[in-house]
């Protein structure tokens, strides 16, 4: 009889891998434990378990799995994994990147749109009943830089040429790509800056990208340029970025993500002129579960065949 290998779903929504398992073959191959997110897995389940699936784990958790052999974030941030004192050092930790690309690309332009384009000021107006004609500004000819090229970026990019954008950005290994006209390494983030009319953040939370928008680099970015960021919320020096929209250096910004969430309701984001407040709806999908179930069933079946995993995570390097 072929060993089956114990793995453990710590989700609310394991129905959802436990059919994908199954309709991957992999079900005679593996013995599945599911504990909703608000308990704690047993001590038997945890002394069993060779493959782990969650969004987060706390302290002290892994060590009390000694089969442990590979961690699925289910996350593509892995900034809270990374950051536990007691994370194995042999053990394979494997995010979700790549599992948001299916909506936050179009959120990302949907956000382009709303700051180009006058449709929340003819709303307004419409309450009143005022006939107001504001000229709707091009995208076509404006350049998108972009802080991140990754997956998502890539993504972003592709739709952004379609509407007649100029793509510039940065990645940490810098090659061509598609829809992209210069990609940049990091130490070269200053020319994006001073050329973008639209800087989109999409850096992972490391040392190096902590406060990386501050007062310095706000002062590289042209007064008519917006801010996006679909990152992270630290990426962003708060009060540095609140100085530079009052003071008119740049046009404004739209954020989705903070260093604390929900966004405080007396955090002045709420009341700046010019920020525009998102509730972090740039990733969520309504079938969220299963897109990071394909990836993670993809990678369970490699798990078990012996092969490489997709998706594993840079420690040094931070996600």
């Amino acid at each position: 009889m072929t060993r089956r290998s114990h793995v453990l779903l710590w989700t609310d929504a394991s129905a959802v891998y436990i059919e994908a398992i199954k309709a991957a073959g992999l079900a005679d191959r593996v013995v599945v434990d599911s504990v909703p997110r608000k308990d704690k897995p047993s001590a038997e389940q945890m002394a069993r378990t060779e493959v782990l699936m969650a969004a987060a784990v706390p302290p002290g958790l892994l060590p009390a799995m000694p089969k442990l052999r590979w961690a699925q974030a289910m996350t593509a941030g892995v900034e809270g994994w990374i950051g536990l004192p007691d994370l194995p050092e042999n053990l394979t930790l494997t995010c979700a990147r790549g599992t948001h690309r299916e909506s936050m690309p179009e959120n990302i332009i949907g956000a382009l749109f709303y700051v180009a384009k006058p449709y929340a000021a003819a709303v307004e107006n419409q309450k009143h009943s005022r006939w107001v004609q504001i000229v709707p500004q091009p995208l076509t000819g404006k350049t998108l830089g972009i802080l991140g090229l990754g997956a998502i970026g890539q993504a972003v990019a592709r739709i952004a040429a379609v509407l007649g954008m100029r793509v510039i950005g940065t990645r940490r290994r810098p090659e061509p790509m598609a829809n992209v006209a210069e990609v940049l390494p990091a130490d070269r983030t200053p020319e994006v800056l001073a050329q973008a009319d639209y800087l989109l953040l999409l850096l992972p939370a490391t040392r190096e990208t902590t406060n990386f928008i501050n007062a310095e680099r706000l002062g590289m970015m042209k007064s008519s340029a917006w801010l996006l960021n679909f990152g992270r919320g630290h990426l962003i020096q708060d009060d540095d970025l609140i100085a530079a929209v009052k003071a008119k250096k740049i046009a404004g910004a739209v954020l989705d993500v903070y260093r604390q969430e929900p966004l405080p309701a007396a955090h002045p984001f709420w009341t700046t002129e010019g920020i525009i407040v998102l509730p972090h709806i740039g990733g969520p999908h309504p079938q969220r579960d299963r897109i990071v179930a394909r990836l993670f069933v993809d990678n369970l079946g490699r798990f078990l065949d012996g092969k490489p995993l997709k998706e594993v995570v840079d420690r040094k390097a931070g996600y």
